[in-house]
């Protein structure tokens, strides 16, 4: 999470969403099949890490979700947490303004957007893996290595 031990130019797929889009199941998932992946958390008022601009290599991904979605996740979470109905991480219009300025983020960049609404995490995976083949043949890198999971 925002943690790997590895430099993330080294990354095969960078992901980046707001907290409880799936950023770590889809990279646990992601690295099981042999991608290098790590996780961006975006935080509404937080910069970015500055050398995610710069990236050449990784295929940067948005993750995206609707409202209604990521209330039920996060109240599910911070009940599991026994956590009190917490302040702004389940507000309707904290989480509308999260996605909103993290969609303009992403459009900014130009990266591609997944929502993960509707998707399981293989599915995801799946649909970042066919634009990760994308991006590779565009900057030019051999994507004959074999991914051995």
């Amino acid at each position: 999470d925002g943690q790997a031990h590895w430099e993330l130019e080294e990354a095969d797929i960078v992901l980046v969403g707001v907290s409880r889009t799936s950023k770590s199941p889809t990279c646990v998932y992601l690295a099981y099949k042999g991608y290098k992946a790590a996780n961006i958390p975006w935080v509404l008022g937080c910069p970015l890490p500055p050398s995610l601009e710069t990236l050449k290599r990784p295929l940067i991904v948005g993750l995206t979700i609707s409202v209604d979605r990521l209330q039920q996740i996060r109240k599910t979470r911070l009940q599991s947490l026994k956590q009190e109905e917490d302040t702004n991480y389940v507000d309707m219009e904290q989480m509308q303004a999260e996605i909103a300025e993290s969609r303009k983020l992403y459009s900014k960049h130009r990266w591609p957007v997944i929502d993960v609404t509707k998707r399981s995490v293989e599915e995801t995976a799946a649909t970042i893996i066919q634009y990760l083949k994308k991006h590779q043949e565009k900057i030019g890198i051999n994507t004959g290595h074999a991914h051995h999971g």
